[in-house]
């Protein structure tokens, strides 16, 4: 299984959540039963989410970022896919024309704008209404990793972007990154993101950051990479990649409007956010454990699966034409077969039948027509979240049937 997006399961972290889920259900030694267990199960939060936990998360970004957050600049939703649909139905679809002077003028449909592809499936069909994306293929350049050859990096194409006619007729109603990218563990540099930023204020659209795999939790990211926040800014937080996919927590900051608007929506869809995350997430928070336990061994463990992969992928196919993508975080590693004989669509499923399930980078092109783009049809995203065992002998199967693939277009 190298296809899914799970979290890997890490002794050191599970043993912290099981220490800290067992204090939840005892830490009240008045006789009342309201532990935090008891209270985060029984008792609705508000729309925006659990109090405590909010509180604990401004107290925490301002403690290590100095950005001045109050209550009023955070939400929660029930996870990181939940808050898409927020942001994509709120900031795309049909807007009125607010340039025209005529009441009876058709709508404007606005779409989110992915200044690099490949980019998270879990994007694609979250909108309600309207043109769903804008997207920028990328540029493609070769570069070492760790002094070696035979990888490559994607980088964001501006003049492309920036001569995008969606974004000067204002038919883009926001830019939106993951960092680091699922599915290719790419990290935008500092200042990628600049210019990013400084674009969404040309254009007074908001930037919207995916950090379900950045920093400060999960962080896992390898590459020298900052985070900053401002009120044209929306950072998007999850506790999934930490460990905890189950309790669905999602954690947005933003300016004040567009908390409100989340509340709102939140208490349409939800009523309110699930509690019980919080309240797990909420003492590890206020005393730094999250960080610490990312940077200490959410971090290391998956930079050292990176590293076992990348060195039975070179030992499986190190003559063939495979090109990794320079691992620079995430849970994935991305790679292309140069002019592979078959689609990777087709790939799947030889793969399939051997038992190793990855997935065909077809599906990480939203917003783009890939039908004559040759490079969307040789890459696959392949998960190292899984045992060393499971992941030698995915790689092993990788390496069989596309040694085989290669070995016959020659004959």
């Amino acid at each position: 299984m190298l296809g899914g997006g799970n979290p890997a399961k890490i002794d050191a972290v599970n043993e912290l959540f099981l220490e800290t889920y067992k204090v939840l259900g005892v830490d009240n030694d008045t006789g009342v039963p309201n532990s935090s267990a008891i209270t985060s199960m029984a008792n609705y939060s508000n729309p925006q989410g659990d109090a405590g936990f909010i509180d604990a998360l401004v107290g925490f970004f301002n403690r290590h970022y100095d950005w001045n957050l109050t209550s009023e600049n955070i939400a929660l939703t029930n996870g990181s896919q939940n808050a898409f649909f927020y942001l994509f139905n709120l900031f795309g679809g049909a807007f009125v024309d607010e340039n025209s002077q005529d009441e009876n003028s058709e709508s404007v449909d606005k779409s989110i704008l992915l200044p690099l592809t490949p980019e998270y499936i879990g994007y694609s069909d979250v909108h309600v209404e309207g043109q769903h994306f804008t997207a920028v293929l990328p540029h493609i350049d070769e570069v070492t990793h760790d002094g070696e050859e035979g990888f490559f990096k994607y980088r964001v194409d501006f003049e492309a972007l920036e001569n995008l006619p969606a974004l000067k007729e204002g038919r883009i109603g926001a830019i939106c990154c993951s960092r680091p990218t699922n599915p290719t563990g790419n990290v935008l540099t500092d200042d990628e993101m600049a210019h990013l930023a400084e674009i969404a204020k040309r254009y007074d659209i908001p930037l919207i950051i995916d950090n379900a795999y950045g920093m400060p939790f999960p962080n896992i990211i390898y590459s020298d990479a900052h985070l900053n926040w401002d009120n044209n800014t929306i950072l998007c937080f999850s506790l999934s990649k930490i460990g905890l996919p189950g309790m669905r927590t999602g954690i947005i900051v933003a300016d004040a409007k567009v908390i409100e608007a989340v509340s709102a929506m939140n208490a349409v869809v939800n009523l309110a956010p699930t509690r019980f995350g919080a309240a797990i997430a909420t003492p590890l928070v206020e005393n730094d454990r999250i960080k610490q336990l990312s940077d200490n061994d959410i971090k290391p463990f998956y930079q050292k699966q990176s590293t076992l992969a990348v060195k039975l992928l070179k030992e499986a196919l190190g003559d063939y034409p495979l090109v990794i993508h320079k691992p620079e975080g995430a849970i994935f590693l991305w790679l292309w077969f140069k002019d592979l004989p078959i689609s990777t669509l087709d790939l799947y499923e030889r793969l399939k039948e051997k038992g190793t399930l990855i997935v065909p980078s077809e599906y990480f092109f939203p917003g783009v027509d890939v039908s004559d783009y040759q490079h969307a049809h040789e890459c696959i995203r392949m998960s190292i979240a899984a045992d060393e065992q499971t992941l030698t002998d995915g790689i092993k199967a990788i390496g069989e049937v596309v040694r085989e693939l290669y070995d016959e277009a020659k004959k």
